[in-house]
Parts: C-alpha cells; structure tokens; sequence
C-alpha cells in the first residue's frame, strides 16, 4: 500500500508546531490543576522547615547550658583543686616549721644539759 497522503515538509512542520502547542497546553492545564496541592505541599515543606529551625536551635540552646554548666563545674573543680593544694603547702610548711622548732628544743635541751653536767664537774672539783 502506498501512502495515500503527500506530506511535503510544510504539512511535517507545521503538524510538529500543532504538537507542541498542544503539549504546552496540556501542560499549563496540568498546572492549573495541580497548583493547589503545590501550594498545599509547600506550606507543608514551610512548616517542617519551621520546625527543624526550632528543634535546631533548641538543641544548640541545650548545648550552651550544658557547655556553661560543664566550665562551671570545671572552674569549680579547678577552685577546689587550688584551695586543697594552697592547703597542703600550708600542712607542709607547718610540719617543716614543728620539726624545725622540736630540733631546736632538742638542741637547746642537749646544751642545757651538757652545761649542767659540765658545772657539777667544775662543782666536783672545786
């Protein structure tokens, strides 16, 4: 069979155009129709968007308090640790200072005593 039809390239072209025009509209149409569930899906992405930004800054919000509260504790700790070392210093110096006093007495008792034997041998001999 023989095609009936003489499509010289003016009938090609302009059929294509006719096509086209036609899947434009069938597009805007498709649109139209479909712009309502578009708005609804957005407003929907907006709200979860909301949501996420408060989650998110309730969680860096939590974060801080909880950093602050960690160099608090820190500074604290850090605190207890000086004082509890400032006391030890002092702990030693006044051990340091009893032993040196107690080997003072000890000396001074030595020659109190070495003194006193020495005068009742002078005493013994006079």
């Amino acid at each position: 069979m023989r095609n009936l039809r003489n499509n010289d390239f003016a009938d090609r072209r302009s059929t294509a155009a006719d096509a086209k025009a036609h899947l434009l509209e069938a597009y805007k149409t498709a649109k139209e129709i479909a712009e309502p569930t578009r708005l609804a899906r957005q407003a929907e992405r907006i709200t979860l968007v909301e949501a996420r930004d408060a989650r998110r800054a309730e969680r860096n919000r939590l974060k801080l308090e909880e950093q602050t509260r960690l160099e608090l504790v820190a500074a604290e700790e850090k605190a207890t640790a000086a004082a509890a070392a400032t006391a030890e210093t002092e702990a030693r110096k006044g051990a340091e200072n009893a032993r040196i006093a107690r080997l003072v007495e000890d000396e001074a008792a030595r020659k109190a005593e070495r003194d006193r034997r020495y005068a009742a041998r002078k005493a013994r001999q006079a």
